[in-house]
């Protein structure tokens, strides 16, 4: 039964049903979830949410629960985060270089594709090994700087950026090294069919017309033959090249497969690769902030996996770095680096005033560090503010020098 109750008055044990206030206005990348943490019910008590609505058949009602027992949780716990052997600053100065090499690889190979050569998969093996190890050193370094895009050079970049989103969602859902490494070929090799599409299509700098959306729809089967004639692609290359835009409603295309017959590979594509779209800048457009996309993302009902989508929300954080948060002190910070196993205090870098309305000293403050009195209130949207600079924030001398 659902049951509209003060926020003051929420206790652990209750399943939330929903908050009431919009789903952007408050701390939480979902609003259905069972309340287990005491950090979350903090979390709730210093944001703006009045009020909510708890779902007793889920978890416990406004009465004392008997003791011992305790409600059965609606799904599996999330897995922790895993280690990494690598600080952020350390791997984000390898990943830097690692990246500016990957590039002009995949460039290399679409203009190949274009000059009617084969794909040599074999060759982009290489490559996958060695954004599959700067993933494992530290999965928010590679993935994180790969998101920072020259305008112009978003269809060489896509690629390589969900190569990394693919290694680390695979890492997240438990796959062993040799799954992971197929995972981000995939992911290097999904979009190849672009290459065929006419370049006044491929790179126009607005909306495309039907009739040229129709052309760029062609691209999965155009990658999928691409791959074929090249002899050496992996079933996983083929498969998610052809599916990665079906939808777990069947609306997708170019097959409108249904959901049982979308591969598990395919649905992490999926997530992927719209991830990566909607927060990559392109010629006609800004991307998205990396929570406002997660937050937009999860309200599209039946496009994604549930079970894929909320392990991305996991390898990204909550909070993802280089998103716009504010604080408790009335601060605006940007997430520079994630606490493992600490998904909502992670390490910020506050640089404006809400109070004085004016830029200040950026601070770097670690928001799990016993006896720290600040803490995130909520998102920010970067299209309310002008701050060209956040990505220099979190991202220091490893920022490309287009940003």
């Amino acid at each position: 039964m659902l049951k509209r109750i003060a926020a003051a008055d929420l206790r652990l044990g209750m399943y939330i049903h929903a908050f009431d206030i919009p789903w952007l206005d408050h701390p939480f990348w979902r609003s259905s979830f069972l309340l287990e943490q005491p950090e979350d019910l903090e979390r709730i008590r210093n944001s703006t949410i009045g009020a909510c609505w708890i779902d007793t058949d889920m978890g416990f009602d406004t009465d004392p629960p008997a003791p011992p027992q305790q409600p059965p949780s609606p799904g599996a716990a999330a897995p922790p985060r895993r280690a990494v052997s690598h600080s952020l600053e350390s791997e984000l100065e390898r990943a830097s270089g690692l990246i500016t090499r990957t590039r002009e690889a995949v460039a290399s190979l679409f203009q190949a594709v274009r000059l009617g050569q084969a794909i040599a998969v074999e060759g982009c093996r290489e490559l996958v090994d060695d954004i599959t190890a700067s993933v494992k050193r530290n999965p928010d370094a590679f993935v994180n700087l790969a998101r920072l895009k020259r305008r112009d050079d978003v269809t060489y970049m896509h690629s390589v950026a969900v190569c990394a989103l693919m290694v680390a969602l695979g890492r997240e859902l438990g796959f062993d090294e040799d799954a992971c490494r197929e995972a981000g070929l995939a992911g290097l090799l999904h979009d190849v069919g672009k290459a065929l599409m006419p370049l006044e299509v491929l790179n126009k700098p607005g909306a495309l017309t039907d009739q040229e959306f129709d052309i760029m729809r062609t691209h999965p089967e155009q990658g999928r033959m691409l791959l074929m004639a090249g002899e050496s692609a992996t079933a996983h290359a083929l498969d998610v090249c052809m599916h990665h835009h079906e939808r777990m409603d069947g609306k997708g295309y170019p097959s409108r497969l249904p959901a049982e017959r979308i591969s598990l590979f395919s649905r992490m594509g999926a997530v992927c690769d719209v991830y990566d779209a909607v927060t990559s800048d392109r010629p006609y457009r800004d991307g998205w902030d990396p929570a406002d996309a997660l937050a937009r993302m999860a309200s599209w009902n039946g496009q994604f996996d549930d079970t894929v989508f909320t392990a991305l929300v996991r390898t990204l954080g909550i909070y993802p770095i280089g998103a716009l948060v504010r604080l408790k002190s009335g601060k605006l910070a940007v997430v520079a680096e994630h606490n493992p196993g600490k998904p909502l205090t992670p390490v910020v870098k506050a640089f404006y005033s809400t109070r004085s309305e004016m830029p200040i000293k950026p601070q770097r403050i670690d928001l799990s560090r016993p006896g720290c009195s600040d803490a995130i209130t909520g998102r920010e949207s970067i299209e309310r503010w002008d701050f060209p600079y956040l990505d220099r924030l979190w991202a220091g001398a490893s920022t490309p020098r287009w940003r």
